[in-house]
């Protein structure tokens, strides 16, 4: 049963039917991140004013709130606030910042990065409205929403949102960071779609930010968007795409070298109107995989295609000729389908990774990627070069000038290992040497990383590392224009667990390649 702090709000007493010890996680004993500040009452007084739940370390309901889609890493308040509305999001704001408390937000938890260690957590989870309006072609989002509910909401209409690859990530810390999706080369990154954003910042009031009342934020938002404030609704467009031409074509060993070459010379041929990945795994021999899986090193190319099924099949033929295929998935969908193009894992797990933003390829690095992370590598190790360019290298409006970052980058190679969830430490070490292995040998071409597929432990790098990956994110000009709008928004650095809120690049100071030195 979820304890929420909220059953005796008429006498005041926030933990009814408990009483303290010395080792219980009280107000009274919570140190350093006191969210009472040594008084009780004022914790009872803000419960009594939120709808949403509250919990303290040690309540049930406490460890399921804080936890994720992301099991090797958690949050670890000193509160937890389960969000029901805009003005629950308030009062915890406000609440936090009046006692100092820095403020963590959390949906799905799929992309966590820099865990809290005490302050106040905003769940934003049971916040999952979605309103799709066909005439006006959007869709209105609260902040705990997820891709696979607003797919079946636009798809009544004939519409899509340009979502991701998994249908239970987040919208909203999805789009903030970009969002680079299913359709990405065709209709360019999820927040170039957004029309309008609602969020309340540092002095706990509520805004509604558009192009028109503040380009400066809005563009902030878009790309650069984690670090202003706790989105609570956000607007953006739909497109009209009913249906695509797509699927999986999957070759074995044997012709793992043969696809991932093949693959890298035709997407130099391809149009925008087809976006594509193409991923190298090496599934380990263990009862929990299916037998079809187990001991295999597969490559996975990757397809979406808004024309005709005709042109599709004329488009991939270079990559079918690569040889004999272990399976051949590629069929018109309904786009309500597009997620089994990538089946993406659906169950929470423990996992660590990283990325580069590349300008080019060089077919001797990508081998030698191949061979780090095939079946000789110390941990298991997934690898997917997504095909950037097209739509993707413009930005979303008119005169519009958001944060995204290096939108000129033509792949983006990305790398995530598995931890096991009860010892996530154990290999976490040995998965980051093998990452930055990887990504050393594509250093020359990197420009930098995307956020939307930095995963988990930030919080725990060296101060010199974390500058590193913060210097990744964004172009130098960028870094500097957010950090002076943050310190502007937020002067206290209420809202500070991300990477992009860590210091930035110095004038004249080239970007970081993510290589060793990202580690």
């Amino acid at each position: 049963m979820e304890s929420n702090h909220r059953n005796d709000r008429t006498t005041g007493d926030h933990r009814s039917g408990h009483h303290p010890t010395h080792d219980d996680p009280t107000p009274e004993n919570l140190t350093p991140d006191n969210p009472a500040g040594g008084d009780p009452e004022a914790l009872a007084a803000f419960v009594r004013r939120v709808r949403g739940p509250v919990f303290l370390p040690g309540d049930d309901g406490f460890d399921a709130e804080r936890s994720g889609f992301q099991l090797a890493y958690r949050h670890r308040p000193a509160v937890i606030v389960g969000a029901e509305g805009a003005d629950d999001v308030a009062a915890a704001v406000g609440f936090a910042a009046g006692r100092g408390l820095p403020v963590a937000v959390q949906a799905t938890g799929h992309g966590l990065s820099v865990a809290t260690d005490g302050g106040l957590l905003i769940s934003t989870r049971r916040m999952a409205t979605v309103r799709v309006d066909p005439v006006a072609g959007t869709a209105r989002v609260g902040a705990g929403a997820v891709w696979g509910q607003v797919v079946e909401a636009a798809a009544r209409y004939g519409l899509a949102p340009l979502n991701g690859s998994a249908p239970g990530v987040g919208v909203v810390g999805y789009t903030l960071g970009g969002g680079v999706g299913v359709l990405a080369r065709t209709f360019g990154f999820a927040a170039d779609q957004v029309r309008a954003v609602e969020l309340v910042m540092a002095d706990a009031r509520r805004r509604r930010v558009t192009a028109d009342s503040d380009p400066e934020l809005f563009g902030a938002l878009l790309g650069g968007g984690h670090g202003f404030g706790v989105v609570t609704e956000m607007e953006f467009g739909l497109l009209p795409v009913a249906r695509l031409y797509g699927g999986r074509l999957v070759f074995g060993a044997d012709r793992v070298e043969d696809a991932l070459a093949a693959y890298v010379r035709w997407t130099e041929t391809v149009p925008d109107e087809l976006t594509s990945s193409v991923a190298l795994i090496a599934y380990p021999d263990i009862p929990q995989l299916p037998a079809a899986l187990r001991g295999r090193h597969l490559a996975q190319i990757r397809i979406a295609y808004t024309g005709s099924v005709a042109e599709g099949e004329r488009l991939v033929a270079p990559l079918r000729a690569v040889g004999p295929r272990v399976s051949d998935e590629l069929r018109e969908m309904p786009y309500a389908e597009s997620h089994t193009i990538h089946q993406d894992p659906s169950d929470p797990h423990a996992y660590v990774g990283d990325n580069a933003l590349l300008s080019g390829v060089d077919a001797a690095a990508l081998r030698r990627v191949a061979a780090l992370t095939g079946p000789a590598a110390p941990v298991m190790c997934v690898v997917q070069l997504n095909h950037l360019g097209g739509a993707l290298t413009a930005a979303g409006g008119a005169g519009r000038r958001d944060a995204v970052g290096h939108r000129d980058a033509r792949f983006a190679l990305r790398l995530l290992s598995p931890l096991d969830a009860a010892d996530p430490a154990a290999d976490q070490e040995t998965a980051r040497a093998l990452h930055a292995e990887a990504l050393a040998a594509v250093a020359p071409w990197t420009v930098g990383r995307s956020v939307n597929f930095l995963f988990g432990g930030g919080g725990d790098r060296t101060d010199g590392a974390a500058a590193a990956v913060a210097r990744g994110v964004h172009e130098a000009d960028t870094h500097r224009r957010l950090a002076a709008l943050r310190a502007a928004h937020d002067p206290a650095g209420l809202f500070r667990f991300h990477p992009s809120a860590l210091p930035g690049p110095r004038a004249g100071e080239p970007v970081a390649a993510a290589g060793p030195a990202g580690r």
